[in-house]
Order: structure tokens, then sequence, then C-alpha cells
């Protein structure tokens, strides 16, 4: 699950533990926020100790939403570019594996040129970090401004950062909404198809598993609980059971209201298996 860091990051693995997860995803901070509080020496201890005591990996930290590479305003690139810098600078002192990037948008510009305003950015943040932690790029939903929301756009920044960057997470809400109709066989082929044409079948680092409120290609990133959604437990099961996503570590991104979400989601999944 992604976990609530309320009350000290360590408390994030204790509640993944508690919901017996053997790995999960967080926010180091306020994702909402540009201030970012220093992790104390004893937060990070405490983070480690316990990561290894629960035997919790991998640990994934997703990025601010305010991050956006690709925008317009040399101001908020840079803003962008210093906050994802922060971003991997915590993940290593946490000891997670993997940080995870939505690589931002642009709505009244050409997708192309976005794309190459958002790989200069990440050049810029991450070329000269020796970070530990890989960075992994996120596929969107394709609503409008949007960079990412197709395998081949993911692809375009990838193959031009090389090394800088780890590999993909795919979310099915986004996939879906994006046009990928993983609700049929042939949807969640044509998308395996695709990453294995332009990223490689090895570049899937993550999945979010999400159902999705809306049909598909409506471009609308609204999640929904497993099974409830227009996705359906069908097709979720067949997708994380297609060869290709069947190894691949699992994070739920569902509503949550009260701490029976989480539990009657996790146990949806489970039974995939």
């Amino acid at each position: 699950m992604h976990t609530s860091i309320a009350g000290g990051l360590h408390l994030s693995l204790e509640r993944a533990h508690e919901l017996r997860c053997t790995t999960m995803q967080i926010f180091s901070h306020n994702p909402r926020g540009w201030a970012v509080k220093e992790i104390s020496g004893k937060d990070r201890e405490l983070f480690h100790r316990l990561k290894k005591e629960l035997d919790i990996s991998p640990v994934y930290i997703h990025t601010s939403y305010l991050i956006n590479m690709a925008s317009q305003s040399k101001i908020l690139r840079r803003k962008s570019i210093n906050l994802l810098k922060e971003e991997m600078e915590r993940a290593d002192a946490l000891g997670a594996e993997y940080v995870i990037l939505h690589t931002g948008s642009a709505a009244h510009d050409d997708k192309k040129a976005a794309r190459k305003r958002a790989v200069h950015a990440l050049e810029a943040a991450l070329k000269e970090g020796m970070w530990q932690a890989g960075l992994l790029l996120e596929n969107t939903a394709g609503a409008k401004g949007d960079i990412t929301s197709e395998v081949a756009e993911l692809a375009e920044i990838q193959g031009k950062l090389g090394s800088l960057v780890a590999g993909v997470c795919i979310d099915t809400c986004h996939a879906f909404q994006a046009g990928y109709n993983i609700k049929k066989p042939e949807g969640t082929g044509q998308l395996a198809e695709e990453i294995e044409k332009y990223l490689g079948r090895d570049s899937v680092k993550l999945i979010h598993l999400n159902d999705s409120k809306a049909d598909t290609g409506h471009h609308r990133d609204r999640h929904e609980h497993i099974g409830r959604g227009y996705i359906g437990t069908k097709g979720l099961k067949a997708f994380v059971r297609h060869e290709m996503f069947l190894n691949v570590p699992i994070i739920l991104e569902t509503p949550k209201k009260t701490d029976t979400d989480d539990i009657r989601n996790l146990k949806a999944v489970r039974k995939f298996f």
C-alpha cells in the first residue's frame, strides 16, 4: 500500500507491516508544499532499522505533486529540478530503492516540445547525482497537457536519459484512461507489446494497481476500489497475472476513507494469486 507517514516516517513501515505488506510506497514529506524538513539522524536510523527488521523491500518514494519538469515557466522548472534532487537525497537517506515521478505537463504547448524541456530538466537534476535510489517514470492518464500517457512517449524520454532513469512505473487506471483497454485481454496484450517494443520487458519496476471511476479513454485520473470500477476484478486479475507483470511489485493507490478500505482492497488483490 501507499502508507501514511503521519506521526513519523518510521510509522509508515509499521502500518505496512500491520497490513502484511512486503513492499510499500510513501511520500517522504508533504507532497503539496515546496518546503521540506530535513530528515534527522535519529529518524534515518530508525527507518533503516525497521525496514530491515520488518523485511519491507523495495520501498518506493512518490515525488511531490508540485514537480513539473515540462513547465514553460523557467522558475517552476528550476524549483522542480531542485525538489527532485531533494527527493533523491531523501530516498538515499531512508534506504529507499526507487523514486517515482510524473514528468509533468504543458497544457498550452506542443507535447514534443514539452517532452524536450522535461528531458533537459531531468538531465540537470540527475547528471551530477550519485544516488543509490533509481528514478522511475510513471505513465499518466492523458489529461490535457500530459506528455507521458503513451508507452512511446515514456520511451522517448527514457531513451534520451539512458542510465539516469532506472525504469518505469505502470499505473493501471492511468493506462486505462489513456486508451489501453486493459479490461480486455487484447488491451493488456497491446500494452505489454508496446512496453517490450519501446522500453524492454525488464523496464517495469512497479505496478500501481488501481481500478478506474471512468471508462477507458476518458483521460480522467480518478482511482477506484479494486473490482468496483470500469476495469473490474476480471481485468485487473488478468493484468497482474500477465507473464510480463507477474513478478513485478504492486502498490495500491486506492481510495481511503477508513482503515478498512486498505484491508478490503488488499484482500481482493491477494485472491488474484
